[in-house]
């Protein structure tokens, strides 16, 4: 008996098993890149952001006040919440200032920037 061309029921389950799987794989890996991609985007908004308020810092004519200090911004199409503490280091004339931003309705800090100012 001649033997017909093509596939046999169980060739063509396995091979379709084997395409499910890695079609599944491709699948979780887009996922992957989607949140990957979010968590970049909020982390280099809120970084400028954090820029944004060290600069603002550096280039003031007079040094900001010893304390911690709080206020918002938009970048992005969104609002940031940022967060500046300025403290007194040892050398009476240099100032440290942190800067901490996070996105509304989170505590956690998605940017941060230090610097250090003269007090004068």
């Amino acid at each position: 008996m001649p033997r017909r061309e093509g596939f046999t029921l169980l060739e063509t389950l396995v091979a379709m098993a084997i395409f499910s799987l890695a079609v599944m794989a491709l699948l979780n890996l887009a996922g992957e890149n989607t949140r990957t991609a979010a968590i970049v985007e909020e982390r280099t908004l809120a970084g400028v952001v954090a820029e944004n308020q060290a600069v603002s810092v550096l280039t003031a004519r007079f040094a900001p006040a010893v304390g911690d200090s709080e206020g918002g911004e938009e970048q992005g199409g969104r609002a940031w919440r940022w967060r500046m503490r300025v403290a007194l280091t040892e050398d009476p004339q240099i100032l440290r200032v942190d800067v901490r931003v996070s996105a509304p309705g989170s505590d956690a800090v998605a940017g941060e920037v230090s610097l250090f100012r003269s007090a004068s």
